[in-house]
């Protein structure tokens, strides 16, 4: 049903919580229909006290679920080795930002062919503190990944982990760590648990931006994987960061 049709007839019904129902079926469209009840809830405490039930019970009367993952992602992989230790071992809490990363490639499809993003995730705030777009998964993308990452270090030395990809494998790639005083670590072999902060965020982002959609060309599926990141990063809200947005979280950690 298009938006606005779908609010004339919430304006038309005789409900005792319209004002609340038009406020969730808000925060609802404008983020394209990726909250589901306990993040709306998240929005509505900003201004007003509500139990999260009567807002999931809203939620269901006028039909609104948030999306759910329906589909695997593809990681893409080379060839596989063994170079580092597992130094997160699955621990991917951390205390303070450039703590603990995580980095991962994943594939995507248009008509014009495959499209692979490669990004670094902070396990602080979970916000993507870098990535890469390469119209093939080449060690040229990770070095410019690494380069918007190494910025952003002002003298922490995180661990970065990922699994046991070619790339993460090349002399290159370590001499980039081991001169930022990075620590490397990696996965298991064939163990994807053991970089599942990496794997969830592929997850969400293609079950709210790619699945179930066509793309015809690069520059539209860039341009949709771009404005993700920045929504995902700026203003899409996190039950684990106390409601907010990685880069809110961040902020007020700071303050």
């Amino acid at each position: 049903m298009a938006r606005s049709v779908f609010f004339y007839h919430l304006k038309t019904k005789n409900d005792k919580n319209s004002a609340l129902s038009q406020e969730i079926a808000t925060i609802y469209h404008d983020n394209h229909g990726n909250y589901g009840y306990r993040r709306v809830t998240f929005k509505l405490r900003e201004t007003i006290k509500i139990n999260h039930k009567k807002v999931q019970r809203i939620m269901q009367c006028l039909g609104l679920k948030g999306k759910c993952k329906t589909q695997q992602y593809r990681s893409y992989q080379g060839e596989v080795g063994h170079i580092a230790d597992n130094l997160l071992q699955r621990d991917f809490t951390a205390t303070q930002p450039n703590e603990k990363w995580a980095t991962d490639i994943t594939e995507f499809k248009c008509a014009e062919g495959k499209l692979y993003l490669s990004p670094i995730k902070d396990l602080f705030n979970n916000e993507i503190i870098a990535y890469d777009l390469a119209r093939s998964p080449n060690f040229e993308q990770i070095t410019r990944m690494m380069k918007q990452a190494v910025a952003r270090l002002e003298g922490a030395k995180p661990i970065l982990h990922s699994d046991q990809g070619w790339q993460y494998q090349m002399i290159g790639y370590q001499n980039i760590l081991r001169e930022n005083g990075i620590q490397q670590s990696m996965s298991r072999k064939g163990n994807c648990l053991d970089n599942s902060a990496m794997e969830s965020f592929f997850g969400r982002l293609k079950t709210e931006c790619y699945y179930g959609k066509r793309f015809e060309t690069f520059e539209q599926l860039e341009k949709t994987i771009h404005e993700y990141i920045h929504y995902y990063n700026h203003e899409r809200i996190q039950g684990k960061l106390k409601g907010l947005s990685p880069v809110n979280y961040r902020t007020q950690s700071l303050n």
